[in-house]
């Protein structure tokens, strides 16, 4: 591995959830030591709304898949905690949640389950959850209708064909773990994104000091906009519409750079996703320029996947070339 930034430095802060931030921390460590994952912990769907219904404890799905990218342990450990099992009451279950599950009910802490797991895959870098209270999401749409829990709105938005207008914490301004407050007033990158608008980056903002932390850090700010638009979140959202929907949940100018993909999706992959309602994400330069936000347009799609999704090493690139002040 490269050691570029030592654990003495200003590091990098990536604040998420979901698939693409776990996809991007696969290429970060290949750069670097100081790593800091701040993931959302309202996911309330599939094994980990199970464990959280039947265990009374945070999902763990998201956590689990940034501490498996950026294990350094051997490839059969990786494997056995990303295996979900077919069949049984454990259907549709994960290993690695089911482990997170069994620390949480020996430590009693999950804060403290995250940091076992963490020190037994040999993590690089660091993975917090952004709080530890029990939160929800509610959204409200555009045509008023009110929906709670994250599995749910995906569904209602698709049956209503109504956009997002607004989405709230339950319960409002929960407290954020002071070990996401200090790696954000210590960083010297901070990237929002990539992953779920409504549901893995927002949430995030909605968790008290966590804004106000982003305020007052020296830290060069970057939003990493999706590859694609997503159905159930932002269909017919362009690139500048994920930038507002970000400002209106914080405050203007939250960030100082977004990243877009400038490389053409495949007519196979754009004929895949446009089945389910969702198309490559249209970006309007000018728009960008109005509002004098630095956009950085590069391919950075990956080569090897059936779908659409950032390639981790091409958007380590970038991102560090960021942190080095070369863009």
């Amino acid at each position: 591995m490269n050691n570029s930034i030592n654990q003495t430095s200003h590091g990098i802060v990536a604040i998420g959830g979901g698939t693409g931030l776990s996809t991007m921390l696969r290429g970060l460590k290949k750069h670097t030591d100081d790593i800091t994952a701040i993931v959302a912990v309202s996911d309330d769907g599939g094994g980990s709304g199970i464990l959280r219904t039947d265990l009374n404890m945070l999902p763990p799905g998201d956590i689990r898949n940034c501490i498996i990218a950026l294990s350094n342990t051997e490839q059969l450990m990786s494997k056995l905690l990303s295996y979900r099992f077919h069949d049984g009451v454990l259907n549709g279950q994960s290993f690695g949640n089911l482990f997170l599950a069994a620390l949480n009910q020996v430590t009693g802490s999950f804060y403290q389950s995250v940091r076992y797991m963490s020190n037994i895959l040999a993590i690089t870098g660091r993975v917090l959850p952004v709080t530890t209270e029990d939160v929800h999401i509610e959204a409200e749409f555009e045509n008023g209708t009110v929906v709670r829990g994250e599995s749910n709105i995906n569904t209602q938005k698709r049956l209503m064909d109504s956009p997002i207008r607004h989405i709230r914490m339950i319960p409002e301004n929960p407290k954020a773990l002071s070990d996401t407050i200090s790696a954000i007033t210590n960083a010297k990158l901070l990237i929002f994104g990539p992953g779920s608008l409504y549901t893995s980056v927002i949430p995030n903002l909605l968790v008290d000091g966590i804004v106000d932390a982003v305020r007052a850090s020296s830290a060069r700010k970057v939003y990493v906009c999706n590859v694609m638009t997503q159905d159930g979140e932002t269909e017919n959202y362009t690139a500048i519409d994920h930038v507002k929907a970000l400002f209106e949940h914080s405050y203007d100018m939250l960030f100082d750079t977004c990243i877009v993909n400038s490389a053409e999706v495949s007519g196979e992959l754009r004929k895949k996703y446009a089945e389910e309602g969702a198309e490559p994400m249209p970006v309007n330069e000018d728009a960008f320029r109005k509002i004098g936000l630095k956009l950085i347009s590069k391919p950075l799609i990956s080569d090897n996947t059936p779908l659409a999704r950032h390639d981790p090493d091409k958007l380590a690139e970038v991102l560090m070339s960021i942190y080095r002040g070369e863009l």
